[in-house]
């Protein structure tokens, strides 16, 4: 997901993206969203699986 996606995703959360990393705004979207804030830590396996950057998690770690 790119940066501008995550910024609007943040946007309609209710999350002011301003001035913040990538994965610090993810880990805010993903606490928001009721999953772990836990983007950037998976080594080979993740069980949230309705996490929308688990792909992009998983992927960055492989």
């Amino acid at each position: 997901m790119t940066m501008a996606e995550v910024r609007e995703k943040a946007r309609a959360l209710g999350i002011s993206p301003s001035r913040k990393r990538k994965l610090e705004l993810v880990r805010e979207i993903q606490t928001r969203e009721g999953n772990f804030p836990c983007f950037g830590t998976a080594t080979d396996y993740c069980d949230q699986m309705y996490c929308c950057f688990r792909e992009d998690c998983l992927g960055k770690n492989s």
